[in-house]
């Protein structure tokens, strides 16, 4: 039986196994992402938090996920204190994402340390870990790509795709995203929130 790749290259029968034994795996992987995203949607933060933890993300006990977060390699994933994560975000582990103390991540923001080279001939994918420091304001919608930095104290507007890093303080808008402005905090020391034991969504 002959059986070949995408590019038409034969495999022999140990490439073929090799090959076999990835799509299982990649199989797998899938339906775990899918039952911690089903999970996602489970009323009491609390809960989702230990959910979260059994799944690989390493999250301190003061900061929470709202409902409906995606991840990709949830193992890859640190987030500091006192920060939270809106509804329906992707955070992507693929590469490296930490993610600081105090970080206000707002409803369905994309994170993304993934992706495609669209110039290479086979569209290979390419990684890079993307960090997200202390006192950082994320707006509604905002899609973060890979590699980028985004220092402490920064903003960024709703709906901007950042695309190179962001320095400390500065205020950031549009697609792509450059600066707007300065944020008047300049020293920031707030707490976000005080975490209750059976918050809702929060």
């Amino acid at each position: 039986m002959n059986v070949t790749d995408k590019t038409g290259k034969k495999l022999s029968t140990e490439e073929i196994f090799q090959k076999g034994t990835r799509r299982f795996e990649d199989i797998m992987r899938e339906l775990f992402l899918y039952v911690v995203y089903i999970l996602g949607f489970f009323p009491l933060s609390v809960v989702r938090m230990v959910l979260y933890r059994l799944s690989g993300v390493r999250i301190h006990s003061s900061s929470t996920i709202n409902m409906g977060a995606r991840f990709y390699e949830p193992s890859n994933i640190t987030i500091g204190k006192d920060t939270i994560v809106g509804e329906h975000a992707v955070l992507d582990g693929r590469a490296d994402l930490v993610i600081g103390d105090h970080v206000d991540i707002a409803t369905g923001v994309m994170i993304y340390n993934a992706q495609h080279d669209i110039h290479d001939p086979d569209f290979k994918p390419v990684m890079a870990p993307v960090t997200i420091e202390e006192y950082v304001f994320i707006g509604p919608r905002v899609t973060i790509l890979p590699g980028v930095t985004i220092h402490k104290g920064a903003v960024v507007a709703a709906g901007a795709v950042v695309t190179k890093d962001i320095p400390s303080g500065e205020m950031w808008a549009g697609v792509p995203a450059q600066k707007i402005g300065d944020r008047k905090l300049k020293n920031p020391s707030y707490r976000l929130r005080r975490k209750g034991l059976w918050d809702i969504i929060g």
